[in-house]
């Protein structure tokens, strides 16, 4: 069977100019699944903290990142309710069957702070279906349409939702083409866009989580 270390090594190359401009600086930031640690490393928060199965996680993690060598799903459970700001997953969630898919909702929205938010960047599968199993490891089938309702059905609040924002690309010379980004994401029409962008919070109230808010996610995009 193959090793978390032997699946990264063959789908990601490491990029350390990545980074994000949705995390406030005060914030404690969670990255699950945080691989070469190209996301967390460049984020500027009060406290950073990378979980990742692969024993890569901790050479790859800057200074002041708390790199944490583990099963996320087994970390979730350890960590302090509404102890988090931020919780950012990247190619993450596809990997895993619904149970697995479920548990880790709840426990994100439990560690989230009142008001924190969860962002979430994977593929779409409504845009490229033909290439969503090329990764062997893909489980679980997301759209844009059916990441916005499971989160709000687990309990979050959808504010963003970016049904084509980066190419579905993993694997090729694209990573050094990173410097490009900004200019793709500024285009009215994004070629080649097979990755999706979700921004969810978890709201102030309990009540305020349950429900579909129609005008919290914008699908307007997605054509």
């Amino acid at each position: 069977m193959a090793s978390a270390d032997d699946y990264y090594a063959t789908r990601f190359r490491p990029d350390p100019r990545r980074a994000s401009r949705h995390v406030p600086p005060g914030a404690t930031v969670l990255e699950l699944g945080a691989g070469y640690c190209y996301f967390i490393n460049g984020v500027a928060a009060a406290r950073r903290i990378a979980v990742d199965l692969g024993d890569h996680v901790t050479s790859c993690a800057a200074p002041g990142v708390e790199a944490v060598n583990a099963d996320a799903r087994a970390h979730l459970a350890t960590v302090p309710d509404a102890s988090i700001d931020v919780v950012f997953a990247s190619n993450f969630l596809e990997h895993f069957d619904w149970p697995d898919l479920d548990a880790m909702a709840a426990h994100i929205r439990r560690v989230l702070r009142p008001g924190g938010r969860l962002a979430v960047m994977q593929p779409n599968f409504r845009l490229n279906p033909g290439r969503y199993f090329d990764d062997y490891t893909h489980r679980a089938i997301f759209t844009d349409v059916s990441l916005t309702d499971w989160l709000e059905a687990s309990g979050f609040r959808v504010i963003e939702c970016v049904p084509r924002f980066l190419p579905l690309t993993v694997k090729s010379r694209a990573g050094a083409l990173t410097a490009l980004v900004p200019i793709y994401l500024r285009l009215p029409w994004r070629p080649f866009a097979g990755q999706m962008f979700v921004m969810a919070e978890r709201p102030l109230s309990s009540a305020a989580g349950h429900g579909r808010d129609i005008g919290s996610a914008d699908h307007s995009k997605a054509l």
